[in-house]
């Protein structure tokens, strides 16, 4: 929902700075496996009980997230690239809820599966959403320029990251953050699927 707001915010910088990164020869897929290793980085920290230390690789992972997309329009832009960019971005978000589970297995067990199932549902839907829009050549850049149609929602990219900060600042409501936010992905690809139906029923 907050997406393309804050991609008319964040682009300019990120772009200037992509071309500084390309310039000294670096990759899009660098940039984009240092922010999956750096999420990943991220989720240990949680697990070992440090989720405030967690938000320094936290959100350098995603500032490289948003480079990434940058220095491949400084250099060029490739279908892997565009793969390898949501299939890292996925693994990501499940791997910051694993390490609160982690942290406290009794305390966010529940929670935690529940939020990954939502996380589950709300990717099948976006990226089947994709799929379908591509057969029928549909193109968007509301949510910047990306290498498959992004489906709008309730819940973007955006809207996950202030929820995965709000953990790490508040660890001890993880259960009721969860529950709340796992709730509104199902809203989410619920939305999504009933708006898949309307175009793409024929």
């Amino acid at each position: 929902m907050l997406d393309r707001y804050a991609r008319q915010l964040i682009d300019p910088p990120l772009n200037r700075l992509g071309r500084g990164i390309a310039a000294i020869g670096m990759t899009a897929n660098s940039v984009t496996l240092i922010g999956l290793g750096l999420g990943l980085f991220a989720a240990l920290v949680i697990a070992l009980g440090a989720p405030m230390l967690a938000l320094i690789p936290l959100l350098a992972s995603r500032m490289a997230d948003g480079l990434d997309g940058a220095v491949a329009r400084a250099t060029k832009k490739t279908d892997f690239g565009g793969y390898l960019d949501i299939t890292a971005d996925f693994l990501f978000y499940g791997a910051i809820p694993m390490g609160f589970v982690w942290l406290s297995p009794i305390a966010n067990g529940a929670a935690g599966a529940f939020l990954l199932t939502a996380f589950y549902f709300n990717g099948a839907s976006f990226l089947g959403y994709a799929v379908l829009a591509e057969k029928h050549g549909l193109k968007t850049d509301a949510q910047g320029q990306k290498s498959l149609y992004y489906s709008n929602g309730i819940l973007e990219g955006t809207e996950t990251i202030v929820f995965f900060v709000l953990l790490c600042l508040l660890p001890d409501y993880f259960a009721p953050l969860s529950w709340a936010f796992g709730a509104l992905c199902f809203v989410t690809a619920s939305l999504r699927i009933y708006a898949a139906k309307q175009i793409y029923t024929a």
